[in-house]
Parts: C-alpha cells; sequence; structure tokens
C-alpha cells in the first residue's frame, strides 16, 4: 500500500514540572512512571546533568548513557573489548583494535547491560558475564563494519582512515573474520543458547546485505524489500543484543522475548533514522560523507518514498538515479528528496518502530533501565528532528 508523504512524526518529549526537566511523553502519561524517572534520575544523582542534555527539547546524551551505573559497566566493557582481541601477532592485534580505538557509540552493549538489569530497581554493577555478553555483541557489530567498509570502498569511520583504506581489502576481511571469531568463542563460553543466536544473527546479518546488494542502483526497489533488509542488517542485532543480556542474566523467558522485541523494533528505527541523517545532515554532523547512499546507488526509505510519488520531483530524480551520480547530481537528489516530504513520512515510520518497542517493555517490571530504555527509543527521535529541521 502506497503510503502518504504527509505524515509526520511527533517527537514526544514534553516538560515535566515536577522534575524542572525535559521527559518522554510515555513517561508524563503515567503519573507512576513519571515518578520513578524523577526519582531514580535523583537517586543516581543525574538530574542536574539530565536536563543540561536536553536543549530545545532535544536529548544530546542518550536517557541510558545518563544511568552512572551503566556508564561504569561500559567502561568494564571498553577494557574487555580490547583483552579479548589480543593476539600473538602484534600487527594483527592493531588492525583488530583499530576501530576499537576510534571509539563508538556503543549502542548495542548499553542494550545488553540495560536489558540484564531490566529486572533491579536502580541498576547494580554487571557481572563479568553480562559483561563479556555485550562485548561479543559490539565485536560481531565490529566485524560487520570491516566488511562493509570493503564492500563500500570507505576511506574513513568513525572520523579516522577505515581499515581497508590502511591496510587494504585482504587484512580488513581477515581482521573482521577474527573478530567475528572472537565474539563466537565468548558467546560459547556463556553456554550454547547463546553461541547459537549469535550465529543465527550473524546469518541474519548477511542475509540483510545481500538483499541489499541485490537492489543496488535499483530504482523500482519496494519498501518491503527495504525493510526485510534493515530487519536483517542492523536491527537483528539490536535485539540480539536484548536477548544475550536477558538470557546471560537469566531472566524470566517473557522479559528476554519482550526485551528483544524492544530491541528488534528500537533497531528498525535506528536504522530509518540512520537512513534520513544521510540525506538531511552534513558530513561535520555525520563524521563521514552525507549521502553516501545515494552515491553508493543503496536507496532508502526517503528516497523509495520520493521516487513513489507522482510529481515533477519524483520524475525528475528518476532520471538521476539508477547509475552512479554524475557531478552536481547528488546535491539535486538530496534536495530533491528532503523537499517533498519523504523525510517526515520515514521519520513517521520511524516513530511506529520506536513506539511499538517502549509497547513492547512497558509490561516490564518498573525498573530505571527499562525506563530509560523507552527514553531512549525518543532521544533517537528527538536528535534527528534537530537536523531535519
Amino acid at each position: 500500500m502506497k503510503r502518504s508523504n504527509k505524515e509526520i512524526a511527533s517527537h514526544g518529549w514534553g516538560w515535566c514540572a515536577k522534575s524542572n526537566q525535559v521527559v518522554p511523553d510515555h513517561i508524563g502519561r503515567s503519573a507512576a512512571a513519571r515518578k520513578l524517572f524523577v526519582t531514580s534520575a535523583a537517586r543516581r544523582g543525574w538530574g542536574d546533568s539530565g536536563r543540561r542534555a536536553y536543549r530545545h527539547g532535544v536529548a544530546v546524551t542518550s536517557p541510558l548513557l545518563q544511568l552512572p551505573v551503566l556508564q561504569a559497566d561500559l567502561e568494564q566493557v571498553e577494557t574487555e573489548l580490547f583483552a579479548s582481541v589480543q593476539a600473538d601477532d602484534a600487527f594483527l592485534t592493531e588492525v583488530a583494535t583499530h576501530l576499537i580505538k576510534a571509539g563508538g557509540k556503543r549502542v548495542r552493549p548499553a542494550l545488553a547491560l540495560a536489558a540484564a538489569g531490566s529486572r533491579q530497581e536502580l541498576l547494580a554493577s554487571a557481572s563479568i558475564d553480562v559483561v563479556r555478553g555485550a562485548v561479543s555483541v559490539e565485536l560481531v557489530h565490529l566485524g560487520s563494519l570491516y566488511h562493509d567498509d570493503v564492500m563500500d570502498d570507505a576511506e574513513t569511520r568513525r572520523t579516522v582512515e577505515s581499515v581497508n583504506a590502511r591496510w587494504g581489502n585482504l587484512k580488513a576481511i581477515l581482521a573482521g573474520d577474527y573478530l567475528l571469531a572472537k565474539a563466537s568463542e565468548i558467546a560459547a563460553s556463556l553456554g550454547t543458547e547463546v553461541a547459537g543466536l549469535l550465529a543465527a544473527t550473524i546469518a541474519r546479518l548477511c542475509e540483510g546485505q545481500v538483499l541489499e546488494l541485490q537492489h543496488v542502483f535499483d530504482a523500482g526497489r519496494t519498501e518491503q524489500s527495504y525493510l526485510t533488509a534493515i530487519a536483517g542488517k542492523t536491527a537483528s542485532l539490536l535485539g540480539t543484543a536484548c536477548r544475550v543480556g536477558g538470557l546471560v542474566a537469566d531472566l524470566p523467558r517473557d522479559d528476554v522475548d519482550r526485551l528483544t522485541e524492544f530491541g528488534t523494533n528500537f533497531g528498525m528505527a535506528f536504522q530509518i533514522v540512520d537512513d534520513v541523517l544521510d540525506v538531511v545532515a552534513t558530513d561535520e554532523q555525520l563524521g563521514k560523507p552525507a549521502g553516501h547512499d545515494l552515491v553508493e546507488g543503496v536507496y532508502t526509505l526517503p528516497v523509495i518514498r520520493t521516487l513513489a510519488d507522482d510529481d515533477a520531483g519524483a520524475d525528475k530524480l528518476r532520471r538521476i538515479l539508477g547509475g552512479p551520480l554524475a557531478e552536481g547530481e547528488l546535491d539535486v537528489a538530496r534536495d530533491i528528496v528532503r523537499s517533498n516530504g519523504a523525510v517526515d513520512s520515514a521519520l513517521a515510520t520511524a516513530h511506529s518502530y520506536a513506539r511499538s518497542a517502549q509497547d513492547a517493555v512497558a509490561g516490564l517490571a518498573r525498573a530505571e533501565t527499562v525506563t530509560a530504555m523507552a527514553a531512549t527509543a525518543d532521544h533517537l527521535l528527538a536528535s534527528v528532528a534537530a537536523i531535519s529541521r
């Protein structure tokens, strides 16, 4: 069914007079949830920093990362990441740690840690097994980035030289394989279910990426093909991050399933937002070349919906796309996509997935990580709204 590009995403943040800070709408709808959000913030000592983290209703720092205990756990994740990829060969260690040193948002380990603590009213420090579960998920993500950069012939990643640009494609591929192997080794130490889950997720990543590659420079790419591809290449790993956290923490199976659903839906919203940013943001805002998907012939949701319109802009875009872009055509294509309502339409779809993520954890015990996870879904949309205005 064709979707209207007149949909507009509601970004779900409001002012809470009681706490004197910006809070998500879903917190505001429930007095009990609002009390938990405010109380946990005060007891953790991040209320003031939380207020500073919001400007004009836009979250600068993810609510999850405002939890001091989770911050400390992520520092432990960072230590374990480096330790897990140490090799007897110094060169392999250097290549394997290249993107770890470059940093990153660490969204996936943060979700694993948060999921593991979702039965604790106030988050306690994670066990070493939970930390290692978070590490295994991040290693899968890093290994996939090494391979992605080879396929894209990327020159930079996270503002540093990509592995393939620095050492060549063969070494980048082998180093990516090494990271995936170390992830699997860690998963095996955490039990057969975690090991099987991680292996299946790596397969899903490959399936999603292969499906995307089948439609490179395909101006007739369908919305369903796009959604299926991102479900595999992005959402599956975010769902697995939450599931690994729940499994290693030995949570009730119903909780594990709800957390997995949260991660999967959040992952769909996450990828759609990322694809919107590729259209609306600058090189400086992204830390990488903007418009990269259009250059590579990967036509994402805002582009697909622009092409589905029956107007002069869509006709012009069809004439531009379908092959490598000529000089100046990237800017023209981005301007067309930004001007016809497709960006707001795509954000409305991301908003729907974010709401589904929040609904998935609505029935869980009231815990500060659950509240922060739900708020993080709103934060994702609020952050892109600041750029797309």
